[in-house]
């Protein structure tokens, strides 16, 4: 810990111990550079970065030019790369996007186009026979093939970028939130239970919980917007019957972030499905009024009509931190200094594809800590 040294100043410190703020402690630390990194809970990653799909996503959904979309298609292969020198389970599947009889084929037509756009240049259409030879089980006409996508164990990603950012001499002191903070002459003060630390610069990647860290230092004000997804799990024989090798998508709305209830498999041999989307006002509620399991069997069947309701069992929920009320609108990722309090920057708002961009958020976020601290 830092008093456990006797240090009360340090040039850096990291709020928020998820996939976001532990790669942004990896990248941050410098020769002669002091990198503190306090997580409120006493594990790190047990928000928004363990609990969504685990998908590797290509780059796909999101407007040329925006954050997600170039920090996707960068931190998709940083990704990749981590994961094999690292030890954590991942594979490189490739993923299917689901044209149903209703289904316009102009929208697999704009999400090639703007898939492309991003950079993301494998991507084809997929006819009937070749979504069959893939995958038997899965209703579709037509298809975006995606050979990039792919599936990550969350966990294990957290528990590799952990390492890795106390290789580089990062101090993580887990329990530890922040309650308290003051401006002062160049520095910023962060109390905690314990302790006050006085540091030169912060990077608030403190996901859900990012709005009240920006108040608390005189930052901008936003609010960040709890959404809610719930899964579904497949269960005994179906689980074997459908066999799904890779994540299956419905197409998206053709506004809005959602991307739709999908199935997708685990790299534990689980297939899940969801999420859902509903927005509520609790940021640690994630068991209250719960769906029941019968809400996810017509969405799945729309994928995959073999599935039968006693086929599905209820799985687990994720929090996602939304800077849009909107869930018709696009909010792109928050990575800047702050306009109010230059020592403060910010990565917030970091909802999908945030597991697939954590890397390439951590070298952006690197930069502006360089500018600040230069």
């Amino acid at each position: 810990m830092c008093s456990s040294i006797g240090m009360e100043e340090v040039d850096l410190v990291i709020i928020g111990g998820g996939v976001v703020g532990l790669a942004c402690a990896q990248f941050t630390t410098r020769a002669g550079r002091t990198v503190c990194l306090l997580e409120r809970h006493p594990r790190y990653g047990t928000e928004t970065s363990t609990h969504n799909s685990g998908v590797i996503h290509a780059g796909i959904y999101y407007p040329a030019g925006s954050l997600k979309a170039r920090l996707c298609v960068e931190g998709r292969d940083a990704l990749y790369a981590f994961c094999a020198s690292h030890d954590v389970p991942h594979e490189r599947r490739g993923k299917l996007i689901c044209a149903g009889p209703a289904d316009d084929d102009a929208e697999l037509n704009r999400l090639l186009t703007c898939g492309r756009a991003n950079g993301v240049d494998d991507l084809e259409i997929a006819d009937r026979d070749f979504i069959h030879r893939l995958e038997p089980h899965v209703a579709a006409r037509a298809a975006l093939w995606s050979p990039s996508t792919g599936i990550v164990e969350a966990e294990a990603l957290v528990r590799a970028l952990r390492r890795e950012a106390l290789a580089s001499d990062a101090m993580l002191l887990p329990a530890t939130p922040l309650v308290g903070g003051d401006a002062d002459a160049g520095w910023l003060e962060l109390r905690t239970p314990a302790e006050t630390i006085k540091t030169r610069a912060v990077v608030n990647a403190a996901g859900l919980y990012a709005d009240d860290v920006s108040a608390v230092l005189g930052g901008r004000t936003f609010k960040i917007h709890p959404s809610r997804g719930e899964y579904a799990e497949l269960v005994g024989a179906s689980r074997e019957l459908v066999n799904i090798k890779r994540p299956v998508y419905p197409l998206p709305a053709p506004s809005g972030e959602h991307l739709g209830v999908h199935v997708t498999p685990t790299t534990w041999g689980g297939v899940m499905v969801g999420p859902t989307a509903n927005y509520q006002d609790a940021k640690d509620d994630h068991e209250g009024d719960r769906l029941p399991v019968d809400a996810f069997v017509e969405p799945t069947r729309v994928l995959l009509p073999s599935v039968r309701p006693g086929d599905l069992r209820l799985g687990g929920t994720g929090i996602r931190p939304k800077l849009s009320p909107d869930a018709n609108a696009f909010s792109d990722f928050l990575i800047e200094r702050d306009p109010q309090q230059p020592r403060l920057i910010q990565a917030a708002g970091i909802d999908s594809p945030g597991l697939t961009a954590c890397l390439a958020i951590g070298r952006r976020v690197s930069e502006l800590v360089d500018e600040v601290l230069s």
